[in-house]
């Protein structure tokens, strides 16, 4: 962890297959000083401002903090679909330029193409890629079985729930097996029990994949559940303020986890931080 936050302890090739440990706190991705500022006609928004952070092969972090403090923004940098003023971050320890084949993104918003199929719409991204339509097809495949939706591969996608269209929208960004997976609020507009059931999925999809996960929410007690560790976000301007271990056995689908000590504990410190109790940037 770079000096620009505290780090805190409280208390591909082939088929997917599943990963071997990673080496002890091994850096995938390190971003660097990332700054940046958007200008409107009727003010300045500092999105970020000077953000550092390593995240870890394999890790689940998650980035959590109110509404405006830059975490959307960090990750549409990292993803190349937004450029920084400054800094830089680094892939592997490779300077990233752009949009990088190595991570994908999976939005709040899935946007489908209505007029293509599940096993299509999964297949997108790796059309982009300029894999063979064979190929395209049994990777495609292959995600929709881990997500548990290869029995309507080929149903349009509007004739499916909102927490089944969010579970193609995360095939498709598993199909092109990125090193990356970024995740921005996937859940957030989704009732609590399809949340709740979809949190599970992901778990388990991670616990399984051993994909390296950078999670956006609001949502204390979803970060809490899914990561190893957790970026706090302030605003105003928005600024990575601490970052804490979780700290909680795995798996955690085989307990409650909201009813354990750690947990109860961490939330409550979480929540002080972010109403400004803890914020040592104040």
């Amino acid at each position: 962890m770079t000096s620009d936050a505290t780090v805190t302890t409280a208390g591909s090739e082939g088929k997917y297959a599943v990963s071997a440990p990673p080496a002890e706190h091994e850096t995938i991705l390190k971003i660097q000083s990332i700054s940046k500022v958007f200008l409107t006609t009727k003010r300045t928004v500092h999105a970020l401002d000077r953000v550092s952070l390593d995240v870890r092969r394999g890790e689940f972090i998650s980035l959590v903090g109110v509404s405006g403090c830059g975490k959307t923004t960090l990750l549409r940098i990292l993803d190349g679909l937004d450029e920084s003023d400054s800094g830089t971050v680094y892939l592997d320890g490779v300077k990233l330029d752009g949009v990088s084949h190595d991570m994908s993104y999976v939005f709040q918003d899935i946007n489908l193409l209505p007029w293509r199929n599940v096993v299509d719409n999964v297949a997108l991204g790796l059309e982009v890629r300029g894999v063979p339509k064979s190929e395209r097809r049994e990777r495609a495949m292959e995600v929709l079985e881990l997500v548990g939706l290869a029995s309507v591969a080929k149903v349009p996608p509007y004739t499916l729930s909102g927490g089944m269209q969010q579970r193609v929208g995360v095939a498709r960004a598993l199909a092109v097996r990125p090193k990356v997976l970024l995740m921005d609020e996937p859940f957030g507009q989704l009732d609590n029990f399809t949340r709740e059931a979809l949190q599970v999925e992901i778990a388990n999809l991670w616990e399984k994949l051993g994909t390296t996960i950078v999670f956006v929410t609001h949502d204390v007690d979803e970060a809490i559940f899914l990561s190893d560790r957790i970026g706090l976000f302030m605003p105003g301007p928005g600024r990575l303020t601490e970052v804490v271990d979780v700290g909680l056995p795995r798996p955690r689908t085989d307990y409650d986890v909201r009813a354990h000590q750690r947990a109860i504990e961490l939330r409550s410190y979480i929540t002080d931080h972010l109403r400004g109790g803890r914020d040592p940037g104040r």
